[in-house]
């Protein structure tokens, strides 16, 4: 009897940290085989998935800016990417990271914008992207990111964060079509 009651203390003391959601009772009769024998089944933790809201939270707080100038600046980037890669692609990168249209959505408007000045790098990025669609692309992603108040050399910040961000098992598809989308 003494050994019973020991064995039933015991395991009153290390059950107590079990969940809220069973008692320190029911999980004492559980371990003697007392408890009911009804099923219970724990959906297991989805794995994390990204999102545009954790991708602008990394950006406002690692480089500084904005979360108007974080989603507007990816949307830049997501609007280029979605440029380059094929739509099935796309589709895929925006179910990897929900929200991906919507940031697309937030990059600023340049189509009222003149070129600018005709001086210096500026001017010829303006000149040489009458001719050539990528560097088109690349420019207008330039002068988006003026736009909203950031400099140009920020583009590889915003980009190198992104892909940090990515960097999980599960976002390994989507940093790839990201990649993808930027190096062409």
């Amino acid at each position: 009897m003494k050994k019973l009651i020991v064995l039933l203390t015991i395991s009153t003391l290390s059950t107590s940290a079990i969940a809220e959601e069973t008692s320190w009772f029911d999980s004492l009769k559980s371990l003697v085989g007392l408890g009911e024998t009804t099923e219970q089944t724990v959906d297991a933790p989805a794995p994390t998935q990204q999102n545009t809201a954790g991708l602008v939270d990394m950006l406002t707080s690692s480089l500084d800016v904005n979360a108007d100038q974080a989603a507007g600046g990816m949307g830049s980037i997501f609007n280029y990417v979605k440029e380059n890669v094929s739509a099935e692609q796309f589709s895929t990168l925006a179910k990897s990271i929900p929200g991906v249209e919507g940031l697309v959505g937030q990059m600023p408007d340049i189509s009222q914008l003149n070129s600018g000045s005709s001086e210096g790098f500026g001017g010829l990025l303006d000149k040489a992207s009458q001719y050539s669609d990528s560097l088109k692309s690349v420019n207008d992603i330039k002068k988006q990111f003026e736009a909203l108040g950031l400099k140009p050399e920020m583009i590889t910040s915003f980009i190198s964060t992104a892909q940090s961000y990515l960097d999980t098992e599960q976002g390994q598809q989507a940093k790839q079509i990201l990649t993808d989308g930027l190096s062409k």
